[in-house]
Protein backbone atom coordinates (compact mmCIF):
# COMPACT_ATOMS: atom_id res chain seq x y z
CA UNK A 1 0.00 0.00 0.00
CA UNK A 2 1.39 3.45 -0.90
CA UNK A 3 2.52 5.71 1.89
CA UNK A 4 0.56 8.84 2.83
CA UNK A 5 3.77 10.81 3.20
CA UNK A 6 6.12 11.74 0.40
CA UNK A 7 9.65 12.94 0.98
CA UNK A 8 10.03 14.05 -2.61
CA UNK A 9 9.48 17.73 -3.26
CA UNK A 10 6.35 18.64 -5.17
CA UNK A 11 7.71 20.31 -8.29
CA UNK A 12 4.70 22.48 -9.12
CA UNK A 13 4.58 26.20 -9.80
CA UNK A 14 1.24 27.89 -9.10
CA UNK A 15 -0.38 29.37 -12.19
CA UNK A 16 1.14 26.87 -14.62
CA UNK A 17 -0.93 24.28 -16.53
CA UNK A 18 0.74 21.52 -14.51
CA UNK A 19 -0.30 23.07 -11.21
CA UNK A 20 -3.73 24.05 -12.54
CA UNK A 21 -4.48 20.47 -13.63
CA UNK A 22 -3.36 19.05 -10.27
CA UNK A 23 -5.46 21.65 -8.47
CA UNK A 24 -8.50 20.88 -10.62
CA UNK A 25 -8.27 17.10 -10.14
CA UNK A 26 -7.55 17.28 -6.40
CA UNK A 27 -10.39 19.79 -5.94
CA UNK A 28 -12.67 17.12 -7.43
CA UNK A 29 -11.22 13.98 -5.82
CA UNK A 30 -14.25 11.73 -6.37
CA UNK A 31 -14.57 12.46 -10.09
CA UNK A 32 -12.80 11.32 -13.24
CA UNK A 33 -12.24 13.61 -16.22
CA UNK A 34 -11.33 13.15 -19.86
CA UNK A 35 -8.53 15.23 -21.36
CA UNK A 36 -11.17 17.14 -23.34
CA UNK A 37 -13.20 18.03 -20.24
CA UNK A 38 -10.04 19.18 -18.42
CA UNK A 39 -9.12 21.29 -21.44
CA UNK A 40 -12.61 22.83 -21.47
CA UNK A 41 -12.59 23.54 -17.73
CA UNK A 42 -9.12 25.10 -17.65
CA UNK A 43 -8.98 26.65 -21.13
CA UNK A 44 -5.52 25.21 -21.81
CA UNK A 45 -4.52 24.27 -25.39
CA UNK A 46 -5.35 20.62 -26.17
CA UNK A 47 -1.79 19.56 -26.98
CA UNK A 48 -0.50 21.08 -23.77
CA UNK A 49 -3.20 19.34 -21.71
CA UNK A 50 -2.38 15.95 -23.22
CA UNK A 51 1.38 16.34 -22.71
CA UNK A 52 0.93 17.66 -19.16
CA UNK A 53 -1.46 14.86 -18.20
CA UNK A 54 1.04 12.28 -19.47
CA UNK A 55 3.84 13.92 -17.47
CA UNK A 56 1.74 14.15 -14.29
CA UNK A 57 0.68 10.51 -14.64
CA UNK A 58 4.27 9.35 -15.25
CA UNK A 59 5.43 11.33 -12.21
CA UNK A 60 2.81 9.63 -10.01
CA UNK A 61 0.89 12.82 -9.26
CA UNK A 62 -2.38 11.74 -10.89
CA UNK A 63 -3.91 8.53 -12.17
CA UNK A 64 -5.00 7.60 -15.67
CA UNK A 65 -7.70 4.94 -15.69
CA UNK A 66 -7.88 2.16 -18.27
CA UNK A 67 -10.64 4.05 -20.08
CA UNK A 68 -8.34 7.13 -20.40
CA UNK A 69 -9.90 9.27 -17.69
CA UNK A 70 -7.80 11.19 -15.17
CA UNK A 71 -8.29 11.57 -11.43
CA UNK A 72 -6.60 12.43 -8.16
CA UNK A 73 -4.80 9.70 -6.23
CA UNK A 74 -6.32 8.71 -2.88
CA UNK A 75 -2.95 8.37 -1.13
CA UNK A 76 -1.45 11.77 -2.09
CA UNK A 77 -2.23 13.82 1.01
CA UNK A 78 0.72 16.06 0.15
CA UNK A 79 -1.01 17.13 -3.06
CA UNK A 80 -4.28 17.70 -1.22
CA UNK A 81 -2.42 20.00 1.18
CA UNK A 82 -0.79 21.79 -1.79
CA UNK A 83 -4.21 22.39 -3.38
CA UNK A 84 -5.62 23.46 0.00
CA UNK A 85 -2.84 26.05 0.26
CA UNK A 86 -3.61 27.33 -3.24
CA UNK A 87 -7.30 27.62 -2.34
CA UNK A 88 -6.45 29.46 0.87
CA UNK A 89 -4.25 31.95 -1.01
CA UNK A 90 -7.00 32.50 -3.55
CA UNK A 91 -9.49 33.26 -0.77
CA UNK A 92 -7.01 35.63 0.89
CA UNK A 93 -6.47 37.66 -2.25
CA UNK A 94 -9.91 37.30 -3.82
CA UNK A 95 -11.32 40.68 -4.72
CA UNK A 96 -8.03 42.51 -4.17
CA UNK A 97 -6.88 44.77 -6.96
CA UNK A 98 -3.09 44.88 -6.77
CA UNK A 99 -0.92 47.04 -8.97
CA UNK A 100 1.67 44.72 -10.48
CA UNK A 101 4.51 47.23 -9.97
CA UNK A 102 3.92 48.27 -6.37
CA UNK A 103 2.04 45.26 -4.98
CA UNK A 104 -0.23 47.74 -3.25
CA UNK A 105 -3.96 47.67 -3.19
CA UNK A 106 -5.15 50.39 -5.62
CA UNK A 107 -7.74 51.56 -3.10
CA UNK A 108 -4.86 52.71 -0.86
CA UNK A 109 -3.50 54.82 -3.71
CA UNK A 110 -6.86 56.57 -4.15
CA UNK A 111 -6.59 57.94 -0.57
CA UNK A 112 -3.34 59.86 -1.24
CA UNK A 113 -3.73 63.65 -1.22
CA UNK A 114 -1.32 65.17 -3.78
CA UNK A 115 -0.91 68.46 -1.88
CA UNK A 116 -0.16 66.61 1.35
CA UNK A 117 2.38 64.43 -0.44
CA UNK A 118 4.10 67.43 -2.02
CA UNK A 119 4.26 69.19 1.37
CA UNK A 120 5.86 66.13 2.94
CA UNK A 121 8.41 65.91 0.12
CA UNK A 122 9.29 69.58 0.63
CA UNK A 123 9.87 69.00 4.35
CA UNK A 124 12.04 65.94 3.68
CA UNK A 125 14.10 67.80 1.04
CA UNK A 126 14.66 70.68 3.48
CA UNK A 127 15.84 68.23 6.15
CA UNK A 128 18.25 66.64 3.70
CA UNK A 129 19.70 69.98 2.62
CA UNK A 130 20.42 70.88 6.30
CA UNK A 131 22.51 67.72 6.79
Amino acid sequence: MPSDTHDAEINLIPGTPKSDIVAFLYSNPDKRFSADSIQDQLNVPQGEVTATLTCLNNDGLIEQTEDRYYCALDHRDDLRRYVGSLNQLERMFDGKNYDEHTNRDNSQLDDIDEDELNAEITVLEAELSQE
